[in-house]
């Protein structure tokens, strides 16, 4: 397929180096230049002639401001998958603004941080119309290993908000016993191994548990965009969080410590 991808962070620059190993045209844009392969200045140049566009930004706003400079380049039947991690109404939005170029919309969320996206782990919380979503699997199939379709748009938002919270608490949980264990002169090798033992062993334990025992806080998941998250996920709450609240603040002072761009797993370091 012809496609362009817009972000290049860490995941959308995985994304782009697997499609293109794959043989596919691959176009792509960042705002502030990478010198990558395909890389145009411009997104509105970065998008003509792709079949498939994905957009995988910050936040809102950027999506806000990269679909402003995108709407007088769509074309009709172009898909167009946002799968930056926002909000159900920004996603709603999108697909209200997009609809009279006569461009396909897709909301495309996913899961899997910077090794699951290079190994081609991603999973994919797709929204919007099934018959879209197939012109779009076979590149999506390349770079995931599931690829689930939640609802209408805006309803696959919401999921990977409500799964980027259980990876948030189940993370501070991690940490805290951590620390505990740690205080009572168990060591990590020790910790780990009863660990992968109990009933509270989860993903977040393979992912992190090499960063925590080495104190290698570099980002799989920065902290600036789990942050982003959290606040994004009790925006306009229906529902009381208790637990979510109070771990909203372990962040907030992560951010004032200035680890914005480290691992969000670096919230460890609040523990000394």
């Amino acid at each position: 397929m012809r496609v362009a991808i817009l972000g290049l962070g860490i995941i959308g620059s995985a994304w782009a180096d697997n499609l293109r190993a794959d043989g596919d045209t691959v176009t792509c844009w960042n705002r502030t230049p990478k010198g990558s392969p395909g890389e145009l200045p411009d997104p509105a140049a970065a998008i003509a002639g792709a079949e498939l566009i994905i957009l995988v930004v910050a936040d809102p706003p950027a999506v806000e401001s990269v679909l402003a400079r995108l709407l007088p380049a769509l074309k009709p039947g172009q898909i167009l998958m946002q799968s930056s991690t926002v909000d159900a109404a920004c996603n709603q939005a999108c697909a209200r603004h997009i609809a009279p170029t006569g461009a396909l919309f897709l909301e495309g969320p996913f899961t899997g941080s910077k090794p699951a996206a290079i190994a081609r782990q991603t999973v994919f919380y797709m929204g919007g119309d099934t018959a879209i979503l197939e012109k779009a699997r076979p590149a999506l199939s390349r770079l995931a290993k599931a690829i689930l379709h939640i609802g209408p748009i805006g309803m696959a938002a919401s999921l990977k908000l409500a799964m980027n919270v259980n990876i948030a608490l189940v993370a501070q949980s991690l940490c805290e016993s951590l620390r505990l264990a740690r205080a009572g002169g168990i060591s990590d090798a020790i910790y780990f191994e009863a660990l992968k033992l109990n009933a509270s062993k989860s993903g977040i334990v393979d992912i992190k548990e090499s960063k925590l025992r080495a104190q290698d806080w570099t980002a799989q998941f920065s902290l600036k965009h789990m942050h982003k998250d959290l606040t994004l996920a009790v925006k306009d709450l229906a529902v009381r969080l208790p637990l979510l609240e109070s771990v909203r603040t372990i962040y907030a002072a992560g951010m004032a410590a200035g680890w914005n761009e480290d691992d969000f797993i670096g919230l460890m370091r609040l523990m000394p």
